[in-house]
């Protein structure tokens, strides 16, 4: 194949969780330019089903499931759901994810269980689920969204119980790829640095001095940045690699 080939999705379906807005937007829209059929999964219906006529507008299969990714229950069921309507599931993207801004002794039992639900609950839930098909059918790409808070501790906020969730949504993602590569499912993580997104507030003066200046690109990220990562990532254009954490921060973890 000629090596633009190689990051073809035509034929392919991926999931996408947390799809309604932010980063999961961007990358249901990458996956579907590059010809994916697409399955946006979220708990905002109304987002939700906006963005699957927005991508639908623009000429990409694109269906809307809503979903708690913390219940397993529902996910079983949109599983199903998502192979009737558009077919076996080749690529899923695990974005869904949540943050609590607190000091530890301030984090209640009940804001640390929320983020550790969402943000790895979530994502063991997807890998399970929709892996267990990927498994039978010897073939399949999932990357989880992980972030540069595995890695750091972020300033001047504290997110004790983000950081600790990413951390380990890192090493479920080596665990699995080790574990399922021999039956052809490559297990990878993207981690981002600081993105322009509602959940993070990139423009608040406050952060700007950890947030950005002490980054060496100097800047933050916009969401269609990460979008072409996710296709290489989900793509054939990465078959020989698995259970990697590609770091895309504009250079933020070097010091």
């Amino acid at each position: 194949m000629r090596v633009l080939q190689y990051f073809d999705l035509h034929g392919k379906v991926a999931v996408v969780t947390g799809a309604s807005r932010g980063l999961g937007r961007a990358f249901a829209q990458a996956l579907g330019e590059a010809g994916a059929s697409l399955a946006l999964l979220s708990r905002d219906a109304d987002a939700g089903l906006a963005a699957a006529g927005e991508l639908q507008a623009d000429g990409i299969r694109a269906k809307f499931f809503a979903v708690d990714v913390t219940d397993r229950e529902e996910m079983a069921t949109v599983a199903d759901a998502v192979t009737d309507a558009l077919g076996p599931v080749d690529v899923l993207v695990n974005n869904a994810g949540t943050c609590i801004h607190l000091p530890a002794l301030e984090v209640t039992p009940e804001e640390w269980r929320t983020v550790l639900e969402v943000n790895l609950d979530g994502v063991w839930n997807g890998c399970q689920i929709f892996g267990a098909g990927m498994v039978e059918r010897r073939t399949g790409s999932i990357i989880n969204i992980g972030s540069m808070s595995g890695f750091v501790v972020n300033r001047p906020q504290w997110q004790p119980g983000y950081n600790a969730s990413k951390a380990a949504v890192h090493h479920l993602t080596r665990s699995l790829a080790a574990e399922w590569a021999r039956f052809g499912v490559r297990v990878n993580a993207l981690a981002p640095g600081y993105v322009r997104t509602e959940m993070a507030p990139v423009d608040d003066p406050r952060y700007r001095p950890r947030w950005i200046d002490d980054a060496p690109m100097g800047r933050t990220a916009e969401p269609v940045e990460l979008g072409p990562s996710i296709v290489y990532l989900a793509s054939e254009a990465s078959s020989f690699m698995t259970g990697e954490v590609v770091v895309i921060d504009g250079g933020y973890t070097l010091h």
